[in-house]
């Protein structure tokens, strides 16, 4: 394994969360992977969410919450799936892959299939069915991290030094994100050793804020070699009638070590404004707080774009034109959560 701290991103990552404003509603959400019976084994996946209001009197409810459950393959194979709320239309995923293709079979089973919004976009349990897909992309990091991608093939002489890996396929992954671009660091070191360097980030900081038992929904310990996607969205209420609807979100990416230390492997920061009552978005800035390599942050600017967009069109719109090398997947992934907004303001609309 290659460690390249020379060539890191940012490390400034948040150190507590923001104080709950009033006249708000706070989305959180967790998923967590952990592979129990070893890192070959069977991935098991603990993804919790909850949707809390904080009045302008200051008093808090909790307006949603939602769970999964699930187990994945070392394939990617989805093996089974339990929610709360319970939609058992949700079966039809288990045999899909978690990956390419798995958030169109999502879309088609909950369109079809689910009753009374509660797996439907906008609810907290299609957020999670949403980011699923991302979560174990990068839960592959604690392969990584240990090595495992770098093993010797099966069938390989043990008696022989290990043979070098071919390096990946460059049409399909090269210039796939700011951080895989053909000219940055990651993939010349690919070319130059054909493998991949391991970014390794700093110390994650409790998010939690003391004092406010409310910050965060309840989550499991994060057990030794495990991956932690959260996602935390602030929609806060106009101040005046004509004012519009302000945004604060944070995302971060997180592993635990053989020693119990959590440290960050991708952090944003994302604040704007929407127009709920037209549907648009206002303006969205992005700011980069860790991330692997230096140059990622080359894609915070592609934030920018959302300016204007219908809500409604941001998770199509995002999936089909944020690509290459001025993106970010794990940005991308939080930029497509703002299409929550619209469920999120008809929550506020309610005190």
């Amino acid at each position: 394994m290659e460690f390249l701290p020379e060539a890191s991103g940012p490390h400034d990552p948040i150190l507590v969360t923001v104080t709950r404003p009033e006249g708000s509603v706070r989305r959180t959400t967790n998923i967590d992977t952990s592979r129990p019976d070893g890192l070959r084994a069977d991935a098991h996946v603990d993804g919790r969410a909850r949707d809390l209001r904080t009045n302008p009197d200051g008093t808090t409810e909790v307006v949603g919450e939602a769970w999964l459950r699930a187990t994945v393959s070392p394939t990617q194979e989805l093996l089974s799936i339990t929610t709360s709320p319970e939609v058992p239309a949700l079966g039809q995923l288990v045999g899909a892959t978690v990956g390419s293709g798995f958030r169109s079979r999502v879309n088609e089973v909950v369109t079809g299939e689910c009753e009374d919004g509660e797996c439907r976009e906008g609810s907290l349990l299609y957020l999670l069915l949403d980011d699923l897909v991302g979560a174990t992309l990068v839960s592959g990091y604690v392969l990584h991290r240990a090595g495992l991608l770098d093993d010797p093939p099966i069938d390989a002489d043990p008696k022989q030094p290990p043979p070098k890996r071919p390096p990946p396929d460059f049409g399909r992954r090269g210039d796939l994100c700011a951080g895989w671009a053909q000219d940055a660091t990651m993939m010349v070191r690919i070319r130059e050793t054909g493998s991949i360097p391991v970014p390794v980030g700093p110390v994650a900081p409790v998010l939690e804020r003391e004092g406010d038992p409310f910050s965060w929904h309840a989550m499991a310990d994060l057990p030794p070699l495990s991956i932690r996607r959260r996602r935390r969205l602030d929609l806060i209420a106009p101040v005046a009638p004509g004012d519009e609807h302000r945004i604060d979100l944070h995302f971060r990416d997180s592993h635990t070590g053989e020693d119990g230390v959590e440290t960050v492997l991708h952090e944003y920061t994302v604040t704007g404004a929407a127009d709920a009552g037209s549907g648009q978005i206002v303006s969205v800035a992005a700011r980069a707080q860790v991330l692997p390599w230096v140059e990622c942050p080359g894609a915070v600017a592609s934030a920018e774009r959302l300016a204007g967009m219908e809500i409604s069109s941001l998770r199509p719109t995002i999936r089909n034109e944020f690509v290459g090398r001025s993106t970010c997947t794990h940005l991308n992934d939080s930029l497509r959560s703002l299409a929550d907004i619209t469920a999120l303001a008809r929550e506020l609309e309610t005190v």
